[in-house]
């Protein structure tokens, strides 16, 4: 009888990132607890949608900590207006990124010819808009951009533009030309937060341009490029600013513009903590005896300060155990545990393929979220 009460007041917590471009998280979310509830009637669930700086971000804190929505027209990657929308709450704005510079605002098949052109001069202006409403603090959530120009863009907005021998200013993708700079960046008395999805350094084998480049429509000789053109402009950026940031974790978040606000002055926080910590992830996993998180795809980039470790590191810090649900999963199980999952589970690998998970991300994630459920209730 004790064990059949304790079972019934089981409390799970569902707390996934968005899943890749097919599910939000708040959708990711709905589907895990529906196919939970066919899995674990009894069981009471408690539905925490969270981002790491990446897509969400600002929809994530605008649900769990209220503030007014605005929307500004700014500069989008290819150079052409994109409607942003953006947080204020308390005197803090919150950013995010890849409303203003994101991948999915490049039609796929442009991507190849416009990965090396793509500008964040859309997140300058955000953060310009900001400033001017009276913001204190702006918190920029880093993720889910198609660029790669060292936060160029967005310092230009500000006001410091590159320019090349002929004083002409330097476009994104011909960074490696920059010879000086004019101008000054100015946010003001402004505290910037850069809150990153990812822990990787400006440069170098694990920088902005090798390792995300590609996923951006970078061939190889257009990642050597952009590591060129970064390396010139982070040589300049140091000079100008005397603050050499190249190698702090989160410098190569949103293709270098981390980097950017950080010689600014910002501060780089964990973008996944951040939210964690206005959502009072914490408190809700401390009353709770399972966590469930997942994303599109459980691989190494998810241990560098992604989301799903983020949520795991809590739970380990209650004695609270862990699950993942993704859509591939490319982690072993011990690199899983060692990051505080107790067991990654692959919602292509449960329905048979990549493709079929694809055709119904809502619908095969409900029923991976099932099948689950029924192994741990």
């Amino acid at each position: 009888m004790p064990l059949i009460a304790t079972l019934r007041l089981m409390r799970v917590v569902i707390a996934p990132d968005c899943f890749g471009g097919t599910l939000t998280a708040a959708q990711a979310a709905d589907a895990i607890a529906t196919g939970w509830r066919r899995g674990a009637p009894d069981h009471e669930l408690i539905l925490r949608p969270l981002a790491d700086g990446g897509p969400g971000f600002v929809d994530v804190l605008h649900t769990a900590i209220g503030g007014v929505l605005h929307r500004t027209t700014v500069t989008g990657p290819l150079g052409t207006p994109v409607e942003a929308k953006w947080l204020m709450h308390a005197g803090v704005a919150y950013l995010e990124s890849a409303e203003a510079a994101g991948l999915h605002l490049v039609p796929r098949e442009q991507r190849a010819e416009m990965c090396e052109r793509a500008t964040t001069r859309g997140v300058g202006e955000l953060i310009a808009a900001a400033r001017d409403l009276g913001a204190h603090e702006i918190a920029i959530g880093l993720g889910g951009s198609a660029t790669t120009d060292g936060g160029s863009g967005a310092l230009a907005a500000l006001g410091l533009v590159a320019l090349d021998k002929d004083d002409q200013p330097v476009e994104p993708g011909s960074l490696a030309d920059c010879v000086r700079m004019e101008g000054k960046a100015d946010v003001g008395r402004v505290v910037l937060i850069a809150a990153a999805d990812v822990e990787n350094p400006l440069l170098g084998p694990h920088g902005a341009a090798a390792t995300f480049g590609p996923q951006k429509g970078a061939d190889p000789a257009a990642v050597d490029r952009l590591e060129r053109g970064l390396t010139v402009w982070a040589d300049l950026l140091t000079a100008r600013t005397e603050r050499d940031k190249r190698d702090t974790p989160g410098a190569g978040a949103a293709g270098g513009l981390g980097y950017a606000l950080l010689t600014l002055g910002g501060e780089s926080v964990s973008g996944a903590n951040l939210v964690a910590g206005a959502t009072q992830l914490s408190a809700m996993i401390g009353q709770s005896q399972l966590v469930v998180t997942g994303e599109g795809s459980f691989d190494w980039q998810s241990l560098r300060g992604k989301l799903v470790t983020s949520v795991s590191g809590v739970a380990a810090a209650h004695g609270v155990p862990c699950l993942a649900l993704a859509g591939q999963v490319a982690v072993g199980r011990k690199q899983a545990a060692a990051a505080g999952i107790e067991a990654a589970y692959s919602v292509s690998d449960h329905v048979g393929s990549v493709r079929k998970s694809m055709a119904d991300p809502a619908g095969t994630l409900t029923e991976l979220a099932e099948h689950v459920a029924k192994q741990w209730r």
